[in-house]
């Protein structure tokens, strides 16, 4: 089969940052799907996996967001069958998706919203899970709306990949929600998702919310940079308020800041579960199920903005380029296999 990967981490503009390769077709495991692939989309862990690390013996293949058709199944699978449309995101710990077939546990695999073309679900489910995990089951937030009247959410990042779905989750969930953009152009779509106020992240956070009447702001979800904001999102947040980031620190923070005010702060990494293989690992073939249920009720839509063909290392490297420059709204993917 086609695969795109590396074995050298190296900066995107190097002629072997990502390579076309000839590799075997993987055979499933008692609980795998072995996936032919549709559509594949781009993530910053792609970038950031690509450009660290030591030289690899065999091909590394990133990518971890996919839809296809079930090929095979393996032997103690129940929940799937080939010719089913699936969407997925993968597990950090193996091979990623960026290859024409592919191999992913059952239990973090959900059928394709019915409604929503390969490159329009591709684009969806490392976002979706990590914006639903960290809103819902991180953050603590209800998914009813009448428990969530006159809460306020702070989205920082709001047009990225993650921020684009979490945003019409959250309205969805009947928060006031504000989230932070620099631009016109991603200003437009955060509100188009579903943000009720915009503000810059270039400015300290709490007298922008006063000044657009939230005074007490119950949920910050940082989607950028953690270093940058952290005094911010502290002073900003409300007594016994919650913080949820998806972004590493660089640099030690002090925690003894949350003190005062009681605030609980918390880590999400999507990949947590398939990892380390936990008790509620199917947790996330859950959520993607009732995803498509949401978009296929027209409740939630894709955040695809821009698809690149055809599936090669080449086109890859563009939609890498594209995401390192820090200024891509919603999700970029890769389709076109065998073309």
């Amino acid at each position: 089969m086609k695969a795109a990967g590396l074995y050298k981490h190296l900066p995107i503009d190097q002629k072997e940052s990502l390579i076309d390769q000839e590799t075997d077709i993987p055979a499933p495991g008692e609980r795998d799907l072995l996936v032919k692939m549709k559509a594949v989309s781009v993530n910053p862990v792609d970038t950031k996996l690509r450009s660290k690390g030591e030289e690899e013996e065999n091909l590394k293949i990133l990518g971890w967001d996919a839809a296809g058709i079930v090929e095979k199944t393996g032997a103690a699978v129940t929940g799937f069958k080939p010719g089913d449309e699936v969407y997925y995101s993968g597990s950090v710990s193996r091979q990623g998706t960026n290859s024409e077939y592919h191999l992913v546990d059952e239990r973090i695999a959900a059928e394709k919203p019915k409604n929503l073309s390969f490159e329009e679900a591709a684009a969806m489910p490392l976002t979706s899970l990590t914006a639903w995990e960290g809103l819902f089951e991180r953050l603590g937030i209800s998914e009813c709306p009448e428990d969530n009247d006159g809460k306020a959410i702070l989205l920082i990042g709001a047009a990225g990949g993650v921020g684009s779905i979490a945003l019409q989750l959250a309205k969805r969930a009947g928060l006031k929600v504000v989230g932070t953009a620099s631009r016109e152009e991603t200003e437009q779509w955060a509100r188009k998702n579903g943000a009720d106020d915009i503000i810059t992240h270039y400015e300290p956070f709490k007298k922008q919310l006063e000044e657009i009447g939230v005074k007490n702001l119950d949920y910050i979800f940082c989607l950028n940079s953690t270093d940058q904001h952290w005094e911010a999102m502290i002073e900003a947040i409300a007594p016994q308020g919650k913080i949820c980031s998806i972004v590493e620190t660089k640099e030690p923070q002090d925690i003894s800041l949350l003190q005062q005010k009681s605030v609980t702060f918390v880590m999400e990494f999507m990949f947590t579960k398939a990892l380390f293989g936990t008790e509620d690992m199917e947790s996330q073939g859950e959520i993607l199920r009732k995803m498509a249920h949401l978009f296929e009720k027209g409740e939630l839509h894709s955040t695809l903005t821009e698809t690149i063909r055809p599936f090669n290392a080449e086109s890859l490297k563009k939609a890498h380029q594209k995401l390192e420059s820090g200024k891509t709204i919603g999700k970029i993917v890769v389709s076109g296999f065998g073309e």
